[in-house]
């Protein structure tokens, strides 16, 4: 019996060797919502800094597919998404270990690479001199939802819809209008921000017309005995993470 149980001792301690060789030779895989594509890029920048040898990889899309990836077995280990409801719907299904989290408040707003974003409204982009308008898919994408829901209260979503072209997530919405696929983006603030997308000029759009994108994310349930996923989420509620956040145009929780 003083054997078996010292067996057993051996095996606990070796299957938690094990676990932690096996959590540190892989890396801690992020999906984001791609209006995080830089403000994300400089967090973990700022985390390898403060851990390092962390080993991270981050993979943008939209919100709305990331989280039916996640529901079939993709295994990220920190979602953040677009919109709340995403991380939500996970939790519901039992898929996270943590509460979905709010960790900023995006925005939309119009920007173009040959027209001055400042002089152009909501309602000018039904002119016919505005040929193509760039949003993200509204099927999967929140800053397309939103857009959508923005045209829709501006009474001229049933005029723009023709123009229409667009991108599978947001930052492909704002590629494409930067290389000139499109007139005029409804785009991310964040993604505005970007110096080299800073060299034009972005103009916000009145929040009251859409519903807020409250942003969340959650450690999924193949994190569960992650430490670095952990680290990583305590890591987002720093004054250096925040700062970021906020340089990018993220409006903040308290």
């Amino acid at each position: 019996m003083f054997f078996t149980a010292m067996n057993r001792l051996v095996m606990a301690i070796a299957l938690s060797v094990l676990s932690a060789f096996t959590w540190a030779d892989q890396p801690l895989r992020i999906a984001a919502a791609s209006d995080l594509r830089y403000a994300l890029d400089d967090i973990v920048a700022a985390y390898r800094i403060a851990h390092p040898g962390a080993a991270i990889n981050v993979i943008y899309g939209s919100s709305g597919k990331m989280t039916t990836q996640i529901i079939n077995g993709a295994p990220y280990d920190v979602f953040f998404s677009a919109d709340i409801s995403f991380p939500e719907q996970l939790a519901r299904e039992g898929l996270t270990v943590t509460k979905p989290t709010v960790y900023a408040i995006g925005r939309i707003v119009l920007w173009s690479n040959t027209l001055n974003a400042l002089d152009l409204t909501l309602a000018d982009l039904a002119s016919d001199q505005i040929e193509r308008v760039a949003i993200a898919q509204p099927a999967h994408a929140p800053y397309g939802m939103r857009a959508h829901e923005a045209l829709q209260s501006a009474d001229v979503w049933e005029t723009v819809q023709p123009k229409l072209v667009f991108g599978e997530n947001i930052a492909q919405t704002a590629q494409m209008t930067r290389s000139g696929a499109a007139d005029v983006g409804i785009i991310a603030l964040s993604l505005a921000l970007f110096p080299e997308m800073a060299k034009h000029n972005h103009k916000l759009i009145d929040r009251s017309l859409h519903q807020p994108l409250t942003q969340g994310f959650v450690v999924t349930r193949n994190a569960a005995d992650n430490p670095e996923a952990k680290a990583f989420a305590d890591f987002m509620g720093t004054k250096q993470a925040r700062n970021i956040m906020t340089r990018y145009g993220f409006v903040l929780p308290e």
